[in-house]
């Protein structure tokens, strides 16, 4: 059985609201799955995880294999073996260290669009807010390398 990431009930208008597409057009993002790996980044800079207490049906769990195919698969083990200081969860022989993983990931991703909702609040253009957003901890963290670089998520 597939893997899937799931989004929280509570921030699933946000990630539906964030995504580009013809009913949609003051979107952010191309997919849900950007979304939730923005929010993930986003998450760990600020620290911030949160349990997802009741799970979206829409969207749907998004399978693990979108975020592989986007290049996420880094991030989400990058994540892991911060949070566990364990470089063994990243093992693709152990089932619960995935599950762990995709754990980890989640609740960064639940934490940080907790943060945008915050952040996003009462903004007509999310583009404007969240380039703020980027250039705020872009210079907030210009002498650091340990936060992650969010800027690779601007078109």
């Amino acid at each position: 059985m597939a893997i899937r990431i799931k989004i929280a009930q509570d921030k699933a208008n946000l990630v539906q609201s964030l995504v580009l597409n013809n009913e949609n057009p003051q979107g952010v993002f191309v997919t849900y799955a950007d979304v939730i790996a923005f929010a993930a980044a986003l998450g760990k800079n600020h620290k911030f995880r949160l349990p997802l207490d009741s799970i979206a049906k829409e969207p749907s769990p998004i399978s693990l294999d979108v975020f592989s195919s986007r290049g996420y698969d880094v991030l989400i083990k990058l994540l892991a073996i911060i949070e566990t200081g364990n470089p063994q969860i990243i093992s693709s022989y152990d089932s619960t260290a995935e599950e762990e993983r995709v754990n980890i990931f989640e609740e960064y991703a639940n934490g940080g669009l907790m943060k945008l909702q915050e952040q996003l609040r009462g903004s007509v253009d999310y583009s404007e807010r969240i380039l703020l957003i980027l250039s705020h901890i872009k210079n907030q963290s210009s002498d650091t390398v340990t936060n992650f670089d969010l800027t690779k998520f601007l078109p």
